[in-house]
């Protein structure tokens, strides 16, 4: 495992175990918990699909392949639908900002390193 995939790993890791105690609360109504439907689609199955994505590119090796990457960056995105910056203006918000924070924070640390341009260094002769 390269050391770009445990970076992105372990951005991924906490927003799969967010989105899945986000999909137990839902399920169990347990308050503070996701709205069961947003006007574009339901949320369970939503975030069923981001579990998805943020598992498959841990498996592809998010690193290691464009799709890895791809489907890292995608659960990244996907995340932000329920922790977004807009979750800052959520009436509950002070029930909820430690998630919130914690997965943008990842989300930022996925993005940068993913994207960041490669910092190898070239020998110098002499």
């Amino acid at each position: 495992m390269t050391q770009t995939d445990r970076k992105a790993n372990a951005a991924l890791a906490p927003l799969i175990a967010l989105q899945l105690i986000m999909l137990g609360s839902l399920y169990a109504g347990v308050a503070p918990h996701p709205p069961a439907a947003i006007p574009l689609f339901a949320m369970g199955p939503f975030l069923g699909a981001s579990v998805g994505a943020a598992a498959a590119a841990m498996f592809l090796g998010p690193g290691q392949s464009t799709l890895g990457r791809a489907l890292a960056l995608l659960a990244g995105a996907m995340a932000l639908v329920s922790f977004g910056p807009q979750k800052y203006l959520d009436v509950q918000f002070a029930l909820i900002w430690p998630a919130v924070i914690a997965a943008q924070a990842s989300v930022i640390g996925l993005v940068v390193t993913l994207l960041a341009p490669s910092r190898r260094r070239v020998a110098q002769p002499g």
